[in-house]
């Protein structure tokens, strides 16, 4: 371990951010950082598990920053669960989470109607959560074209041509409805490289026979999301580092933002996807597991391996 300690200080690289980082071996696309963040803002599928499994050394990675008094919130754009749904998951992974750890776009998309529109009438093309969540919040909905303020795109495996239909009608006969999503993924990822079509397709459907424009997206990589991770913590954005495995969505939040950018390349995104980028477009940190966040001389102390799980 020494050895390859060794030859990682020897390649040193300056980040985007200012701050300092270490490339493992030339030519490498790995590039780990330096130095520790006042708080960490983690993607979920496809950053800390895949499916129904952890990724390597996520719980040893979150349990200690943890242990160094490190916040850590999770962000992700999937609506088909709510926060204790997503407590439930990360407890049983052995990654114990409270609600309040939690934002996904459930939770951003109620915000938002309540604090811009709370007394439209939507139709929400969605999954139980974001319904049950809207109902909570005392929302009301309809599936009448004739009344609906706002149609809500989402991710919802129920899609069917009933619900382009009331869509269509409120957005294009009344033209009244206007169209917002909870995020704008093209499809999710899923264990054994495969995946689900996303709430893009459904944004796609409903544009390409209404010619709507997509009026609002509380989901990555919209700030909206990040004012909600860093709700209750006293941390600046640019003290803090965004990890995720999507360009469209988690990177280019950080980008964006201010935040260190960290990519890590067990979910979407490959080294090929990277060829070409402008500075600019490109992630501070590249890592080829999520536990190589932590810099080196900390690997050092733990006695860590990229071997161990």
């Amino acid at each position: 371990m020494k050895d390859k300690v060794k030859r990682e200080a020897s390649h040193t690289v300056v980040s985007r951010t200012g701050g300092s980082a270490v490339r493992p071996l030339p030519g490498s696309p790995v590039v780990v950082p330096t130095r520790l963040y006042e708080a960490y803002i983690f993607d979920l599928d496809g950053t800390i598990y895949l499916g129904p499994d952890l990724l390597p050394g996520a719980k040893r990675l979150i349990d200690e920053l943890r242990a160094r008094d490190k916040p850590v919130r999770f962000l992700s754009n999937n609506p088909t669960r709510d926060r204790d749904m997503y407590v439930s998951k990360l407890t049983k992974l052995g990654i114990p989470a409270r609600v309040e750890d939690i934002v996904n776009t459930v939770v951003t998309m109620t915000r938002w109607l309540l604090a811009n529109h709370p007394d439209a009438v939507v139709f929400p093309i969605a999954e139980q959560p974001l319904i049950r969540a809207l109902d909570e919040a005392g929302i009301r909905m309809s599936d009448n074209p004739a009344e609906i303020d706002i149609v809500i795109a989402s991710y919802d495996r129920g899609f069917e041509y009933r619900k382009l239909q009331i869509a269509f009608d409120a957005i294009w006969y009344y033209k009244r409805a206007r169209l917002v999503a909870t995020n704008p993924d093209p499809y999710c990822p899923m264990d054994g490289g495969r995946g689900e079509p996303d709430a893009a397709a459904v944004i796609a459907a409903i544009q390409a026979c209404t010619g709507a424009k997509l009026e609002a997206n509380t989901g990555k990589p919209d700030p909206i999301m990040l004012r909600a991770a860093l709700e209750g913590l006293d941390v600046k954005a640019t003290d803090c580092a965004m990890v995720g495995d999507r360009m469209s969505t988690d990177i280019r939040m950080a980008l964006d933002t201010g935040m260190a950018s960290v990519l890590v390349l067990t979910g979407e995104t490959t080294v090929k996807d990277l060829e070409g980028l402008s500075p600019a477009d490109s992630p501070d940190f590249v890592l080829d597991r999520v536990d190589r966040l932590l810099p080196v001389r900390i690997w050092e102390e733990l006695g860590w391996s990229d071997r161990d799980p």
